[in-house]
């Protein structure tokens, strides 16, 4: 492996974790994306990652459905601690070692989000897993990615997701819809291609942090767009 980064940021959707199942997390998805990120760890690549929570609770879709968005939100942020602690348990199994540091102050299960503590688990190789959004309702946790990349000063945010880029209309329902090879922060939000949300997409640009889009489920998927081959896009600040 050539990596072209040295700290990257992985953002890995709550959905992306079900494989099959309509509920919940498949131990064999999360076994691979341990020994995905194991290896690119292996590599020299210091990694952080945030996990969504929506295979779990959606807080954003409660809400719509009439729940206070507040408790919503909290509940949503309750799901990705159970999913970085799946996670870290997968890698640690693995050999990798890895801690889970939370927005949120749970002490019996993780440690609390300190900027400082989480730089020095970097610096001592060991894989840190972001949980608990930013601890703060009506923040996503794309938004809570971009936050997290710029506090670390990652050189790229890796958002893993369904499909292998961004396109300008969704290629789920439209087979014509182009893939975007690079784009651009401004366009992105310009154009309101859905593929984070603003209040991300804007951050990113702010720090001039790099996001790259690739497919979660292609076979050495993240190896692949950590060294920039195989298929993905890019947004970055021109283009």
């Amino acid at each position: 492996m050539k990596p072209l980064y040295k700290r990257i940021l992985l953002k890995l959707s709550g959905e992306g974790l079900m494989g099959d199942r309509e509920f919940g997390m498949s131990a064999e998805v999360i076994a691979r994306l341990a020994a995905e990120i194991k290896t690119v760890h292996d590599s020299g690549v210091e990694i952080c990652i945030v996990v969504g929570g929506g295979n779990i609770f959606r807080g954003a879709k409660e809400a719509s459905k009439g729940m206070n968005r507040t408790v919503a939100d909290q509940v949503g942020m309750l799901a990705t601690v159970m999913n970085a602690l799946y996670l870290q348990n997968a890698l640690e199994a693995i050999g990798v070692e890895t801690r889970v540091l939370s927005g949120l102050s749970i002490p019996s299960v993780c440690e609390p989000y300190m900027y400082r503590r989480a730089l020095r688990h970097l610096q001592k190789g060991r894989v840190v897993v972001f949980a608990g959004g930013t601890g703060n309702p009506y923040f996503t946790t794309d938004t809570g990615a971009a936050l997290r990349a710029s506090e670390m000063q990652c050189d790229a945010l890796l958002k893993a997701t369904q499909v292998d880029g961004v396109y300008d209309s969704d290629p789920r329902e439209n087979k014509q819809a182009r893939r975007y090879k690079a784009v651009s922060y401004d366009e992105v939000i310009g154009r309101q291609l859905k593929v984070m949300d603003t209040a991300a997409v804007a951050l990113a640009r702010e720090n001039n942090i790099p996001i790259v889009v690739f497919a979660q489920k292609g076979e050495h998927a993240l190896a692949e767009a950590v060294c920039g081959e195989g298929e993905f896009t890019i947004i970055k600040q021109e283009v």
